[in-house]
């Protein structure tokens, strides 16, 4: 369905799986622009390792530690909201500079989509988890007048289209 978008150009992370995950995109011959400002949040020492009940635990400790408003807190040799943000600024203003893009699609994680859509709609981040997200789901955003709404939330309906 979205393939079908008249999409201007399509921005990801600089992680591979992203570039997987937009490939049909790019197979339309779609300028593309990796940015590692839209990177997922370092899982530190946590990283690509078997979820065991203990490293779930501290999964979800971090999480209520973030809603709390702890949003500095590190995960062990890892990234913070606070510290995603400050990477993730430069990129979001790389990409309102390009003022000609009128519709561009925006490939990144689930975490790190949290707290984009909290910088982008003016929340704190302690509300990140408010921003439900299924795998390859689209926020399809407006902007108008400095502000951004959201139009489409979680949407997966392109999944089930042909």
């Amino acid at each position: 369905m979205y393939k079908y978008f008249p999409f201007e150009k399509v921005y990801t992370s600089a992680l591979i799986r992203t570039t997987e995950t937009v490939q049909s995109f790019l197979d339309l011959g779609l300028p593309t622009e990796a940015l590692v400002g839209l990177n997922e949040i370092s899982w530190g020492s946590k990283e690509g390792h078997k979820i065991t009940p203990d490293e779930d635990e501290y999964y979800h400790h971090m999480l209520k530690q973030w809603q709390l408003g702890n949003t500095t807190l590190r995960i062990e040799q890892g990234e913070s909201p606070d510290d995603v943000v400050k990477r993730m600024k430069p990129a979001i203003d790389h990409i309102m500079a390009q003022t000609e893009e009128k519709l561009v699609l925006v490939c990144m994680h689930g975490r790190a989509i949290r707290i984009l859509l909290c910088l982008l709609l003016n929340y704190p981040l302690k509300s990140m988890d408010m921003f439900e997200h299924e795998n390859l789901c689209l926020y399809l955003l407006h902007y108008n007048d400095g502000l951004f709404t959201v139009e489409l939330a979680n949407d997966t309906t392109h999944l089930r289209s042909s």
